[in-house]
Order: structure tokens, then sequence, then C-alpha cells
């Protein structure tokens, strides 16, 4: 049995959203039922400084320290990396998460022992603690590349990708949702989360036949999803409500609506009861219908966030063909959730190639116009990204910045996600309060 500590090291995140961070509780589920001892530590989220992080090192005495890591969450990476060999220097330190699932060669800077560049997350930092417990590692595991001295062996393979009922969900317990809901308490910041509430997010598919080319999901996770059934979603929920007082559901996952057959069945579910969360989640505007729409709203759901991406014609020539809207269609959509008293979150992509800052205004006044929030984010070409970036190189691809300089004309673009918004959601007031003293 090894001792390992999975944390995300100390940084100042771009943006929030819960649902990226349970990689990190999941993975340490994963190795938990592997029969390892082992904690957590989300250091940004929680405020963590250097010297809490410093004695949290070395008096764990760790085996193993994985590092989650980030687009927007590499200026902490090599203070973390000096502060594990100083502190806890018996420790293996192996790395995952989006950036070197899409940019491992970045890594190689860093003196680490493994890198997790494919397949699920879990299964390569497992496949590493399970080699080091067999002896030395010399050579690449699947998905996962190995450092011996100054030399990196390569994976053997792809990384392997668990089924959905092999996925272990987070222990609510261990979640910093304190410091969660001061990050959502601003609106005006654009974040994911509703304000004022609690939120539990539920992990319930991976992987998108979408196939954005500015989106990260399937090149990490795969075109085909998996999904978990309605019983288990169900009973996460069911577990998670017992121990905390949550106030709604997130649902984590690419495209919700991919399978309609599934979310209708959840949807009767929640009807029926005994458990009958508010809830949210994030799709694609073909995947969704008049008659999908009123029954998730009657079964409880508040904001349905969809990909507009832009309403340019010139722009939708990049975006894949299911994601090429009018503006009927979703003027249309923003009918049918008002009808059903769901928020209409649409996001945004400033910068995209073939649109104008003219035409971002255009898609920005429809949104206000048919009452639907707007969430704006730079349009970002994560092909573009070299193993020989800076850290500040690599920061730019945090969808709020331009991957590149643009001089002049990156005031039009940031315009759009710095300069504010008075238009502030107010979907809160539609879920009870279960959480007594919360942020309000």
């Amino acid at each position: 049995m090894a001792k390992i500590l999975v944390v995300w090291p100390p940084h100042v995140p771009s943006y929030f959203n819960a649902g990226h961070h349970t990689p990190l509780y999941m993975t340490a589920g994963h190795l938990r039922a592997e029969g390892h001892e082992v904690e957590t530590c989300d250091a940004s989220a929680a405020g963590l400084n250097w010297k809490a992080m410093g004695d949290l090192l070395y008096q764990g005495a760790y085996d193993v320290i994985a590092m989650m890591n980030d687009f927007d969450a590499v200026d902490g990476f090599e203070r973390f990396v000096l502060y594990a060999q100083e502190l806890c220097p018996g420790a293996r330190l192996i790395t995952f998460g989006r950036l070197s699932s899409m940019n491992p060669g970045f890594f190689a800077r860093y003196a680490l022992d493994a890198v997790v560049q494919s397949g699920d997350y879990e299964t390569g930092v497992a496949h590493y603690v399970r080699a080091l417990a067999e002896g030395a590692v010399t050579t690449g595991l699947p998905g996962v590349t190995v450092r011996e001295g100054d030399r990196w062996h390569p994976p053997t393979g792809p990384g392997d990708t668990l089924p959905a009922d092999q996925w272990v969900l987070p222990e609510v317990d261990e979640i910093p949702y304190d410091s969660y809901d001061r990050l959502y308490a601003d609106d005006a910041h654009k974040f994911c989360g509703i304000p004022f509430r609690r939120e539990l997010v539920v992990p319930a598919a991976r992987g998108c036949p979408v196939n954005c080319d500015f989106c990260e999901v399937p090149a990490i996770f795969g075109l085909r999803e998996r999904r978990l059934s309605v019983d288990a979603t169900i009973d996460y929920i069911r577990r998670s409500y017992e121990k905390a007082p949550f106030e709604y559901v997130a649902f984590y996952a690419p495209t919700f609506t991919l399978d309609r057959r599934w979310v209708k069945e959840l949807c009767r579910r929640f009807i029926e009861g005994p458990v009958s969360p508010q809830w949210k989640c994030a799709t694609t505007i073909p995947h969704l219908s008049e008659e999908l729409v009123a029954l998730m709203g009657e079964a409880g759901c508040v904001r349905i966030s969809v990909g507009l991406e832009t309403l340019e014609p010139d722009g939708q020539g990049t975006l894949p063909r299911a994601k090429r809207i009018e503006e009927e269609r979703f003027r249309e959509l923003a009918r049918w959730c008002e009808a059903a008293g769901i928020e209409l979150n649409a996001f945004v992509i400033i910068g995209l190639p073939g649109t104008t800052a003219a035409g971002a205004a255009r898609t920005r006044e429809v949104l206000r116009d048919t009452g639907a929030r707007f969430r704006p984010t730079v349009y970002t070409p994560l092909h573009e990204m070299t193993p020989a970036m800076t850290p500040l190189e690599i920061s730019r691809f945090n969808r709020q910045l331009t991957s590149a300089p643009l001089g002049t004309e990156s005031t039009d673009v940031y315009d759009f996600v710095f300069g504010g918004d008075d238009r502030l959601t107010s979907v809160y007031k539609n879920i009870p309060r279960r959480l007594s003293g919360g942020v309000s």
C-alpha cells in the first residue's frame, strides 16, 4: 500500500468550474479502491498559501504525489515541484490533467518521474503506482511516459479508458465547498456555477462525438460517449444530499442531452421522486427539442447551457455542421426555455475565425433580446501549443487571453470578456435554500 497525495498545486485560476476539479477526487477514489492511503488537496480553490502547502508536504511523508495540471494552472507548477523535492524527497512525482494530455512534452522540463498523456487520468496514475509497487520503473506504461535518469521512456501504447460503471465518483466529504461557494458568488465573473446556492457536481459522461476543434474533450476522452446509468446517477445524488446541504445539481457532461432516452428516463425518475433536485446541464442546440426542454423543466432543470459559439454565418464554417445555428433556431430554443421556466445560458466564442467584433456584438444583442445569459470566452487554438513554449506562453491558452498578442485588435476581443455585464443571473431565486449561513 502506498501513501499518496493527489493535489492541484497552488496557482491563481483564470476561471473556475467545479466540474473541472472532479478528476482530482475521482483519481483519489480510484486509488483508494486499489488499496492505497490517499489524501487530496485542491490547493488553489481552498486558498492555501505556500507555508500551508509546505507543512502538508513535509509532514505527509508521501510515497507518490500525483499533481493535477491544466491550461491555466502552470504558474505555480515549477515552485510546487521544488517544494515537493525539498520537503518530501522520498516521493515520486507524476502529473495528469488536460494540459499533459494535449501537450505532454511541455512537462519534460520539470523534475518529474512520470506524465500521464493519454487515456483516463485515474488509470494512468494507477498504472504508475502499480509499477512502483513491483519495483523500479524502467519503461513506459500504457498512456504514461516515464523518466529514468535523464531519459524519458514513451508510453507502451494508448492509455486505458474506464467503462462508466467503474468510475469512482467524488467523495463529497473532502471537497472544499465553502471555497467553491465564494468563487461562484459574483456572477459578473461569468463562471458556470449559480451564485448563493451550493452545487453538487455529478460527472455524468465522458467523450463527445460533436468534435469541435477548439475543444479538448474528444482528444482526451474520445469521440464515443461513456455515461453513468440513471440508477447510479440518482443513487449518487441521494447519498450526497444525505451527507451535505446541496441545493442543486450540476451535470458534468460534454453534451448532456446526447442520449435523449437516458435524459427522459432521468427526468421521469426526478418527477416521480423521492430524489427530485433542481439541476443544470450543458449541451448543444441540435440535441434539444421542444418536448425535451418542457420535460426537463418539469423535472427541475433551472439552467441549460448551450455551445452557441456564434451567430455569424462567416464564422460558422469553422464549426461542426451540427453546431451551425441560425438566429431563428436560437430564438425558438429561447422561447422553449422561457415556457419551461429554464434559464438559457449561451457560450459564445470571441475571436473565432471568420467572426468580427461587430458580429460578436450582434450575437450578444440577440442573447439580450431573448433573455439568455451571455457567457463569452476567447477562441483558443489548442492545436497550436508546442512542447517548447514557456509557462507564460502556455498560460495564454486559457480561453481568456488570445493565444498570441493581437496589439490594438485585442481591445475589441477583450471588451466582451472583461468589459463587464449588467445582466446577471437571478435563477438562484428558483432554488430553495438548504444551507444556513451560506453566501448570500
